[in-house]
């Protein structure tokens, strides 16, 4: 949703992208997909660091700063390559495939963290790529890009971003505030036990089907 912000974000975005001309576009796009790739390994030593731990808020708000820094330089190459004059076919094949995999490897990393519900990751994961799927068809069949709907990137992105921030807050509060607790790390509703990350992933399931069907129907009524 965070999409029809775009054009409001964008100076402040080309102001931002000035500060990386020395940079090549593709150098910020590999760097992007280098910090999520870091976040991802970071979740999956969760696994491995037993709760209660000083360790858990501190690898949360790495996890944390990473997503977000590794959101801000992909959104700054495209920036860059206009400002430089090095946009090309390739360039933005190289940054669009690095975001799929950057993605997946994020929601693979939520789901083995320990921190969620490894099934609601892997449909987290389907409607990710359904998401994208039916944003790049509707570029090759109608030669624009289709961002509309609930969840794109940037709002994954945000959502990452404050889902492990909250983590850091509650896991450091528990830990530190001598037991009195700021916000339950676990929930139950009809045997299931749940954590905030899954509530995120939910979102990502019914946000993601949902912008899917979306970008489908645009797309179908664009071609009549």
């Amino acid at each position: 949703m965070l999409e029809r912000y775009r054009k409001e974000a964008s100076p402040g975005l080309e102001r931002l992208a000035g500060l990386f001309l020395r940079w090549t576009p593709n150098t910020m796009s590999w760097t992007s997909f280098s910090l999520s790739v870091t976040a991802a390994v970071l979740l999956v030593v969760l696994r491995f660091i037993p709760y209660p731990s000083p360790w858990v808020p501190f690898v949360f708000f790495d996890i944390a700063a990473m997503i977000f820094v590794g959101g801000v330089f992909d959104a700054l190459d495209g920036y860059v390559a206009r400002k430089r004059g090095l946009a090309s076919r390739r360039g933005d094949f190289l940054d669009h495939v690095l975001d799929r995999y950057a993605d997946t490897i994020l929601l693979v990393g939520v789901a083995l963290s320990s921190w969620a519900d490894p099934f609601l990751g892997l449909l987290a994961l389907v409607s990710l790529l359904l998401t994208s799927y039916m944003g790049t068809q509707a570029q090759a069949i109608t030669g624009e890009r289709l961002y509309g709907g609930f969840l794109g990137r940037a709002d994954r992105i945000v959502l990452l971003t404050l889902g492990a921030l909250f983590m850091f807050a509650v896991t450091a509060w528990n830990l530190f505030a001598k037991g009195a607790l700021l916000f339950p790390l676990w929930g139950h509703l009809w045997g299931w036990t749940f954590g905030p990350l899954d509530i995120i992933l939910i979102y990502f399931v019914v946000a993601g089907q949902a912008t899917a069907i979306y970008r489908a129907i645009a797309t179908w009524r664009k071609l009549q």
